[in-house]
């Protein structure tokens, strides 16, 4: 089903797009069919399309100066939004902002804009499709130069246009399969036009299952590479949070039991974004509250890409089935006596907390572990999970149309029908609606 056309909004928007406090310049925004009348009534002369140009901005009603800014205009459609846009640049002090927003809320039709609904205007204009839209709210989210690339290239249209592709190509192998049903009482014709349409499918399912077959790895990136720190009580991991994050993110304290509940820091590693959670020690417990902080520390091991477990003593590493893989054993606290008591070779680091020592070396093997989940990132990568959803249902339905009987050949054709309605939601080339709210809310109110 194609999408439906938007119902017109009559109402022009505006809001704050830049940071909200004090700052050297503030940018409001305003867009829709009156904007180019609020530029009429507060700015003369009104400046040409696409010129900047210095003007005092004024109060539509009083005539009061409010500031002195920089003022664009861009007439539609050739504008963010695809609608007549007006930006004011003017000096960011928290006085000069609430006075323009409260000028503005004064001109009929005008109104303060709802979070995500610049960028939902500019999908329902036809300036921007679904993935770019989330790769638009993933770039304003960016904490890391790794995730500034991964957004900016879903920003400008790379997974769109490896999916419209698909898509496009499943189109094809629907006309070559209605083309066996509309030609089925010449038989040769008919036949060829099938075979051509599998052999084409054939083809598109290895390249999607190749592209879900990605170890998450663009999920991981997007939402950060989750370290778990696990261990019995008192084993060092509030330390090492504290430590690894350079400041007192947890309390520690020489009391067992201190830790009740995950704390998570975030961390940016070689440009990578990694969250780093210290959980509850692990141990027989006695009261209900730390029996639910060790329910969440095995949890939080289980969300993990990598466990780091810490132990003062070789004995206390449990049987918890971790995979090697996954984890790393952790001799914490190499300061002290003891720990020259260790076996050669037991455990994979050892670190000290207190001193630093070994730290380097930890935060080195982190990053290579990240760096190794995300890979090299050359080509586009799932980065959401109604995106992989979608690709898994198409693929599905590929794989029905080559495994199962063609007769009747009518099913087989909407098997393909629903392969392309799949991925065309992810670009929004198909009905949507149930998936918009949630992704423009995302947004803040300005963008």
């Amino acid at each position: 089903m194609n999408q439906s056309p938007p119902t017109p909004d009559t109402t022009t928007i505006f809001a704050l797009s830049s940071a909200p406090g004090r700052a050297g310049v503030a940018v409001i925004r305003i867009s829709g069919p009156a904007a180019q009348g609020v530029l009429q009534r507060m700015v003369a002369p009104i400046p040409k399309p696409r010129v900047a140009a210095f003007r005092t901005i004024r109060h539509p009603e009083t005539g009061e100066a409010l500031d002195r800014a920089v003022v664009l205009w861009f007439a539609a459609p050739l504008s963010e939004t695809g609608e007549d846009v007006v930006e004011f640049q003017v000096h960011g002090s928290r006085a000069v902002v609430a006075a323009l927003l409260s000028a503005l809320a004064t001109i009929p039709g005008c109104r303060l804009a709802e979070p995500g609904e610049f960028a939902r205007r500019a999908f329902e204009n036809g300036k921007l499709d679904l993935a770019e839209v989330e790769g638009l709210a993933d770039l304003v989210d960016a904490e890391t130069d790794a995730q500034r690339r991964q957004a900016l290239a879903q920003a400008g249209g790379a997974l769109s246009k490896l999916y419209d592709g698909w898509r496009a190509r499943l189109i094809e192998i629907a006309a070559l399969t209605e083309a066996a049903i509309d030609f089925s009482d010449e038989g040769d014709v008919s036949a060829s036009s099938f075979a051509e349409a599998r052999k084409r499918a054939e083809i598109l399912a290895k390249e999607i299952a190749a592209h879900l077959d990605d170890g998450h790895r663009g999920e991981i990136l997007r939402d950060g590479f989750r370290v778990a720190l696990l261990g019995a009580p008192n084993a060092g991991k509030s330390s090492l949070l504290n430590a690894l994050a350079r400041r007192d993110a947890a309390i520690v304290s020489a009391e067992a039991g201190t830790t009740r509940d995950v704390i998570e820091v975030r961390l940016d590693l070689g440009g990578l974004p990694v969250i780093v959670s210290d959980t509850a020690g692990i141990r027989e417990a006695a009261s209900e509250v730390e029996q639910e902080g060790i329910r969440r520390s095995l949890a939080a091991a289980r969300d993990a890409d990598l466990i780091l477990w810490l132990t003062e003593k070789e004995e206390s590493i449990p049987p918890l089935g971790f995979s090697r893989e996954t984890s790393l054993v952790i001799r914490s606290k190499a300061d002290l006596p003891h720990e020259s008591q260790m076996e050669p070779g037991f455990g994979d680091l050892a670190i000290s907390a207190k001193t630093g020592a070994g730290l380097d070396r930890l935060i080195a093997v982190i990053s290579e572990r990240a760096k190794q989940a995300v890979g090299s990132q050359t080509d586009p990568v799932i980065t959401q999970a109604r995106h992989r959803q979608a690709l898994e249902t198409a693929l599905a339905d590929v794989t029905a149309f080559l495994a199962e009987s063609p007769e009747p050949i009518e099913l087989r054709a909407e098997d393909v029908r629903r392969a392309a309605q799949a991925l065309g939601r992810i670009t929004g080339r198909v009905d949507v609606e149930d998936v918009l709210d949630q992704i423009f809310s995302r947004f803040c109110i300005g963008k």
